[in-house]
Formats: structure tokens, C-alpha cells, sequence
């Protein structure tokens, strides 16, 4: 396998093979977190990222942990390539109309190849990019055992990716672990340098408690600058709601292995029940059935001319920007 910290020399070339998306989602992105803190919904691939967008949430977010675990049965240390993770950006944008937010780990490499990486998940129609401040052998954000970058490496890293971004619109968003590394004021303090350095968003990784995502959100208050919280589950982070988290004045709040967590938990019920039964009779209820299948694809198979007859318009308009995301919340349960 490739070193995660080189990306090819055709990483560029391997995303010109289709035509770009064009620009613009990132627009709509920074336009959705100026209404209301949103939701950015992980999507382990495009029919759940289509399934993210007709249920109203304003972005889907494409993890680095469940890219890695669920498409290529590899653990979160940094293993995928540029190509990979670029053609997955393609597939997912090009699913749907909402903006797309891109994990991009370390960025493979040095500023150069940073700015590869942003050219390319650009090209392949990423809304945004996200950097963090992590080694190429990174861990996942919640786990012991980080390490970081030096604060003036990861700056020259963000202004670099600000820098090869052909849409000014396209958000790049600066992580920082340190918080699990250095403690608090460390990750506040390089916050700071990486919003200094370009950082268009920024993401305080694994904070530990309620208290510090107030913290963090009266540190950037009067700066404008939107904050992104991580609601991963297990982790070391609480489990806010959105509201609570507005009111500690985070942006957006990322929900990054929710629905492969969930689909993997059935899959495990459901082959028990069949290991058991023998059959998937009792398990029809909980399925997806053909006719749902086919209205998220908005497919009739008894026309399977008129879909593509509509293909060319399709393509189009995922080429085009999108209308305004929707914003609102879903509803509570119950």
C-alpha cells in the first residue's frame, strides 16, 4: 500500500476523469450554519447520503473513521490513499444537492500535498475540507495515543489549502486534538493560529465536558468564526443536543459513524435471526422494502426508460449549485 503521506502524482488526473462538480455547495454551507446550527449527518455511502437529504439536513459528512472501517475494513490510522478517499467524495456528491463535507485526515503529506489534496476533493465536489493537527499515523480523535504537529506545521498546512482552493467558497476547517494531548488552553491557543493561518471553521476535537464547549464557544464569540462539535458516540465528548450546543455557540454539530453504527448493530440482529431461523420472514418488517427503495432512487421499473431519458438532467444538476439546504430539525421521537 502507498504511503498515506504521499498521494500519488495522479491523484489530480484520477479526479479529472469526470467532469469537476462545479463549484458552489460551499457557499450554501456557510449560508445554512448563518440560520441555525445544523446537522452534519456521516453517510457510509450514497443511498443513506440521498436518504440524509430528503429527511431536510442541510449537509452530509464524509468520515475518515467510517470511510476507513466500512468501505475498506481498515481501522482509522491513516491508511487510505488520496485516490480513495477522493473517489468516494465523488460518489457521495454526486448523489445528492446538499453540500458534502470531506474528513481529510492529515492531508497526506506536507503543504504541497495538502494542497493536491484540496484541489482534488474540490474537483470531486467536496463542499468543505477538513485538516487536522495530527501526525500521518494519526488515531482517531477520541482514543490515547495522539500525537500533534507542530502549531507552525499545521498553519503552514491550512494557509496552504486556503491557498489551492480554486472557490473561495469552499470552507476549510482546521481540527485540532490537542485538547486530548495538551489540554484545553493549548487547543484554544492553536484554535487561534489556525484561524489566523485561514481556517474558515474550527473544530475542537474530543473536548470532555459541557463546561468546555462553553468555553470554547465564549473564546471565539466575537470572532464570528462558525465552530463544528463532534457528536460521536462512545466517546469522550457529551452527547449535546443541537440547542445546547447553539446556545455554547457551535455552528454545526458532525454525527459522523450514527447510521453505519446503527446498520451494523441490525445486520448483526438480523443474521442472527436468520443463523437461527433459518429464513427472513420475521425481518420483513424491519426492512426497507422494494417500493421505498425505489422512491429514494426515484426509479419506476416499469419505465426504466424514462430514468434514462432523465440521466443527462440529472448530472446537470449535480453539476449545478443547489438550491438553498434546508435547515430546520428533524423532529424529536415521540
Amino acid at each position: 500500500m502507498p504511503s498515506p503521506s504521499k498521494p500519488r502524482v495522479d491523484a489530480t488526473a484520477a479526479a479529472a476523469d469526470l467532469p469537476p462538480v462545479p463549484l458552489g455547495r460551499g457557499r450554501l454551507l456557510r449560508e445554512a450554519v448563518s440560520d441555525s446550527t445544523i446537522a452534519v449527518v456521516g453517510a457510509p455511502f450514497a443511498l443513506a447520503a440521498r436518504l440524509i437529504e430528503r429527511e431536510g439536513f442541510a449537509a452530509a459528512y464524509l468520515s475518515g473513521a467510517a470511510f476507513s472501517a466500512g468501505t475498506l475494513g481498515i481501522p482509522d490510522i491513516g491508511l487510505f490513499t488520496l485516490e480513495q478517499l477522493a473517489e468516494q467524495t465523488r460518489v457521495l456528491s454526486r448523489s445528492v444537492t446538499i453540500p458534502l463535507v470531506v474528513d481529510a485526515d492529515t492531508g497526506f503529506g506536507g503543504p504541497e500535498e495538502v494542497a493536491a489534496c484540496v484541489r482534488a476533493l474540490e474537483d470531486a465536489g467536496a463542499a468543505a475540507i477538513q485538516l487536522e493537527d495530527q501526525p500521518a499515523d494519526k488515531r482517531c480523535g477520541h482514543l490515547a495515543g495522539k500525537r500533534l504537529v507542530d502549531e507552525a506545521e499545521m498553519c503552514e498546512k491550512l494557509a496552504a489549502a486556503v491557498a489551492a482552493r480554486r472557490d473561495p467558497g469552499t470552507v476549510i476547517i482546521g481540527r485540532s486534538d490537542a485538547r486530548g494531548v495538551a489540554g484545553l488552553d493549548d487547543c484554544v491557543r492553536r484554535l487561534h493560529a489556525y484561524r489566523d493561518a485561514g481556517a474558515d471553521w474550527l473544530f475542537p476535537e474530543a473536548l470532555a465536558s459541557r463546561d468546555e464547549f462553553a468555553r470554547v464557544g465564549d473564546e471565539f464569540a466575537a470572532t464570528g468564526t462558525p465552530l463544528l462539535a463532534n457528536m460521536t458516540e462512545f466517546g469522550v465528548s457529551p452527547l449535546l443536543s443541537l440547542d445546547d450546543l447553539s446556545a455554547s455557540g457551535f455552528s454545526a454539530a458532525l454525527y459522523p459513524v450514527t447510521l453505519l453504527r446503527v446498520a451494523m448493530k441490525a445486520m448483526e440482529a438480523a443474521l442472527g435471526m436468520l443463523a437461527d431461523e433459518g429464513t427472513q420472514e420475521s425481518l420483513l418488517d424491519l426492512m426497507q422494502s422494494r417500493g421505498e427503495l425505489y422512491e429514494l432512487l426515484d426509479y419506476d421499473p416499469a419505465h426504466p426508460e424514462a430514468w434514462l431519458a432523465t440521466a443527462s438532467r440529472r448530472a446537470a444538476a449535480a453539476q449545478a449549485p443547489s438550491p438553498r439546504p434546508a435547515t430546520h430539525r428533524p423532529p424529536e421521537p415521540g
